[in-house]
């Protein structure tokens, strides 16, 4: 699972990075993991850049990386920059596509630890999963793990001149994929980006490389069925029912395990003081982009005013999704009738969390107030329209509107 990792926007993991190449080196590998498409090799030709010839770039889903010696060439690069230049820097891009990566990483690094060169190394992948699967072992105590995750609405408004609450509709309508932004007026073009450079190789190539997957089939049906229950609870189930090729109950909790580890859908578990109960409890959905909902469901991206509860659950799905990617520790919790939306624990603080698109009443909220009242530590805080604060202010709960928190969290309140 990807719970714990070091989770970063863009310009924030540029900038550490940026700080811990800046180290006496060696100091610890970099392994930079996050989604597709996300700027992961972006942010090391940037890198790059701003070390002045002193950064030895490849990539290793190039052509010349299937060459013989391609390996050998890059660390005697490297070894020489290091020796003339006094420090060196190997930015390896895509590093699990290589043969035994990790072993072959190992082996460099310790050569070089023992040659007392001043040299750094952050090499990526498209997901957890890869990363993962040789790290663990192979550079145990070697390494330092941090995730680039899909943009936050701020960033994606700051990088590309938009007013903040602009990015915020962006966030809620399409996802912020910056690659696909170029296609925003052509939705057919934006939805054949979204799909054959992140979904197809993530579902249909990345994991499947691993040979975790027996049944790609299967696992493709899983992803199409969590799209179209954004922000739901969902037992397996009820997912084995909707499925063509219905699989064991254990094989569903694994390729939703999956899909996790590569940034695709987060399986929320239910709040409880028993951790058996929330381990048998049936998990909550969330598209961690907003960008699979809209290239998933037949009927598009939801009008407020047509489709008041589809757009209702877009908005929770991204509020949701962006605590997630703040590197919150999200749940829900469900008592019979009554039901919180997330309960977020981390750098935040302590969170319940109701997220509302239209009116409000006390019967709507009374979830959220039976639960903080059990748990004192935990503070209120519904996600509102602007216009329907004061309506929460007479329900005695606190408020603030969900465009505020998906550009910045609960802060303030």
């Amino acid at each position: 699972m990807t719970e714990g990792l070091f989770r970063l926007s863009y310009p924030e993991c540029r900038d550490l990075l940026q700080a811990r190449i800046a180290e006496p080196a060696p100091t610890r590998i970099q392994l930079l993991a996050g989604p597709r498409q996300v700027g992961k090799t972006t942010l090391l030709l940037e890198l790059a850049d701003r070390l002045h010839g002193t950064a030895v770039y490849a990539a290793a889903d190039a052509p010349e990386a299937g060459l013989p010696g391609f390996w050998e060439r890059l660390w005697v690069k490297a070894a020489e920059i290091a020796r003339s230049r006094g420090r060196a820097v190997v930015l390896l891009d895509e590093a699990h596509l290589l043969p035994d990566w990790a072993a072959r990483l190992k082996g460099e690094w310790d050569r070089l630890r023992r040659l007392k060169l001043p040299l750094q190394v952050v090499a990526t992948g498209s997901s957890a999963l890869h990363l993962g699967a040789g790290s663990r072992e192979s550079l145990a105590g070697r390494f330092e793990r941090v995730v680039l995750t899909h943009w936050s609405a701020a960033s994606f408004a700051a990088t590309f001149g938009l007013d903040p609450r602009a990015g915020v509709e962006v966030l809620i309508r399409t996802g912020t994929y910056p690659g696909a932004y170029a296609y925003r007026d052509d939705f057919a073009r934006w939805s054949a980006y979204v799909r054959d450079a992140v979904v197809e190789p993530a579902v249909g190539r990345d994991m499947l490389a691993l040979a975790a997957v027996r049944r790609p089939a299967l696992l493709r049906q899983v992803f199409a069925v969590c799209a179209l229950a954004p922000a739901q609870i969902v037992s397996l189930q009820k997912i084995r029912g909707q499925l063509e090729d219905a699989g064991a109950l254990e094989t569903l909790a694994h390729y939703l395990e999956l899909l996790e580890e590569a940034f695709l859908v987060a399986s929320l578990p239910k709040y409880t003081r028993r951790t058996a109960r929330s381990r048998s409890a049936p998990p909550k959905l969330v598209a961690l982009s907003n960008a699979f909902l809209a290239v998933t469901q037949p009927e598009g991206i939801p009008d407020r005013e047509r489709a008041p509860a589809r757009f209702g659950a877009w908005v929770e799905n991204a509020c949701l999704a962006h605590a997630w990617h703040a590197g919150q520790r999200v749940r829900y919790w469900r008592e019979g009738p009554l039901e919180v939306d997330a309960i977020v624990e981390g750098s935040w603080g302590k969170w319940a969390i109701e997220v509302k698109t239209g009116a409000v009443s006390g019967g709507e909220l009374r979830g959220l107030s039976e639960f903080t009242r059990d748990h004192p530590d935990f503070r209120a805080l519904v996600l509102c329209d602007p216009a329907r604060g004061e309506a929460v202010a007479r329900l005695g709960l606190p408020s603030m509107p969900w465009t505020e928190f998906l550009l910045g969290g609960p802060a303030g309140h």
